[in-house]
């Protein structure tokens, strides 16, 4: 059986809600926005592509980027890739899904937590009735549907019949459970983090439910220890960790033993670059040539941090 890391990729650090209550974005004030150059995103989708990193969807704050702007991104992506994309970029409608339609696999709906009066509490202004609308849009379109959950938030274990529901309703064909991170500014900074055995009590019992579903285990760096009971609870993958600044670290090679207790097989690799030459990669890039040169550099100051991480 084989275990991946899947990295989700941002595209902006700027949001048009920021009041999710465990949400860093809710703390910061209100600014222009702060979104990455293509070049800085291009670079790192060519690093996960030659690690066996799996792009678990792209993201970033709502209202970031035009749709053309993002169409374009999405092509350029798609060039590096060769693969369609998870978009996890907010509710959809019909219109802006075919627009994306050729660069996307799936959609992925923040729903955060099952509850729907936590719900209102932790996400006032993201409600799930727009994400809903999406899933059903999608599935006509013949695109796949996925959702985030983020445990600790409130809920009790009594709330998977609901998440069973929803899964069951809008055909949900992979699931992120994400542990609370307690932000500093936040309703949560002194909350405690979900155990590892809540965490796993919901994978656990999603796949025994949906046994062909994809489940995806986030995990933060001081949470290493959380992989083996997240992998034999039923969980495909994990994520949430910073693989780029934290690669070839203690962190990054427990992480690979962790795995490799489980009996299962890592795919890639968060400790060994590969022997390639990068430029030569980047000379293939089917983009135009004044940005291929900004991916250029950028690329190798990731592999500069990447090769300095040891510690």
């Amino acid at each position: 059986m084989k275990t991946w890391f899947e990295r989700a990729i941002f595209f902006s650090w700027y949001c048009d809600i920021r009041d999710c209550a465990y949400c860093y974005m809710s703390t910061q004030p209100k600014k222009k926005k702060a979104v990455r150059s293509q070049a800085s995103i291009l670079a790192e989708l060519l690093i996960c592509k030659k690690l066996k990193w799996k792009v678990g969807f792209i993201s970033g704050g709502i209202g970031a980027f035009s749709k053309t702007e993002f169409k374009n991104l999405l092509k350029n992506m798609y060039k590096v890739s060769k693969e369609k994309f998870w978009l996890n970029i907010g509710p959809l409608d019909k219109q802006t899904l075919k627009l994306y339609l050729q660069y996307t696999k799936g959609v992925v709906g923040s729903i955060e937590t099952i509850n729907p009066k936590l719900h209102k509490l932790v996400c006032p202004s993201k409600p799930t009735k727009p994400y809903e609308k999406m899933f059903r849009i999608s599935k006509r379109l013949k695109l796949k549907n996925a959702m985030t959950i983020i445990l600790g938030l409130g809920e009790t274990i009594d709330d998977f019949e609901k998440l069973k529901r929803f899964i069951k309703k809008y055909n949900i064909v992979k699931i992120h459970f994400y542990g609370l991170n307690p932000q500093k500014g936040t309703i949560f900074e002194k909350a405690d983090p979900p155990s590892k055995e809540y965490q796993a009590e919901w994978i656990k019992k999603t796949r025994q439910i949906f046994p062909k579903i994809d489940i995806q285990c986030g995990i933060w760096k001081d949470r290493v220890d959380y992989i083996p009971t997240l992998l034999e609870a039923g969980s495909n993958s994990i994520s949430k960790f910073p693989a780029i600044r934290l690669f070839n670290s203690d962190y990054a090679k427990k992480i690979e033993q962790k795995v490799k207790k489980t009996n299962r097989t890592f795919v890639g690799s968060l400790t060994k670059l590969p022997k390639i030459n990068w430029n030569k990669e980047i000379d293939k890039l089917n983009i135009e040539k004044g940005l291929k040169e900004q991916v250029r550099k950028k690329l190798f100051k990731y592999l500069e941090v990447m090769r300095k991480s040891k510690k």
